[in-house]
């Protein structure tokens, strides 16, 4: 059954490679006819044909906030499908122009064990949870967040029903009116593209080069 969510919502996933991100987006957009999902992924490869860390970090993450904004404007929710694993880039994600929108920071809670044995499946190793391990931050206690499960197929549909039933109440803490003002945009633009320059994230790699490492 299609969902009604109340009001307008732009909602940044953050969470492990493998952890149930996109599998949440796409569920979110094919059962809430006004959202939209913006995948990070698919505009690296769209763009230069490789993987994270792509040759323009701050390009890519510019224009999924331009095509975020455009959607908003439009009335339609945003679901940001990246992994998101540092507090500089939850805020870029989290913070548009577009007024009033509810802000909201879904964080992925996986085992450890689950994931490795989910990335051993897709990729071969698991990698790729040692080296989020080392990227991996807390996020800070004024973001707004909602606390996703999912070591289980039950534990993403409790959680899945959860998240639906908070999109669709007339009242939650979400609310922008609840919040107090934010960072200027322009200054968190500067933010971003000052951490992606002194925090180089390896080697930029095709997608051939690198078919057992994504975001």
């Amino acid at each position: 059954m299609a969902g009604s969510a109340s009001g307008l919502w732009n909602i940044a996933l953050s969470g492990y490679p493998r952890s149930g991100k996109t599998t949440l987006a796409k569920r979110l957009i094919a059962e809430n006819p006004f959202f939209a999902r913006v995948g990070v992924d698919e505009l690296r490869e769209m763009l230069f044909c490789e993987v994270f860390p792509c040759r323009d970090e701050f390009l890519v993450y510019s224009i999924i906030c331009e095509m975020r904004d455009a959607l908003l404007k439009r009335d339609y929710g945003v679901v940001i499908d990246s992994t998101a694993p540092d507090n500089v880039t939850r805020d870029f994600l989290l913070t548009t122009k577009a007024k009033p929108v509810n802000r909201l920071l879904v964080v992925f809670n996986v085992e450890k064990e689950i994931l490795a044995k989910r990335s051993i499946e897709k990729f071969g190793d698991a990698s790729c949870v040692s080296a989020y391990d080392k990227r991996w931050e807390t996020p800070r206690s004024d973001i707004p967040i909602f606390k996703f499960k999912d070591n289980n197929m039950k534990e993403f549909n409790d959680n899945y029903a959860r998240l639906q039933e908070l999109l669709e109440s007339e009242i939650h803490p979400f609310k922008p009116e609840f919040h107090g003002p934010h960072l200027p945009l322009d200054e968190i633009r500067r933010t971003l593209e000052s951490f992606l320059t002194k925090h180089p994230r390896g080697t930029k790699k095709t997608r051939r080069q690198s078919e057992n490492h994504v975001e």
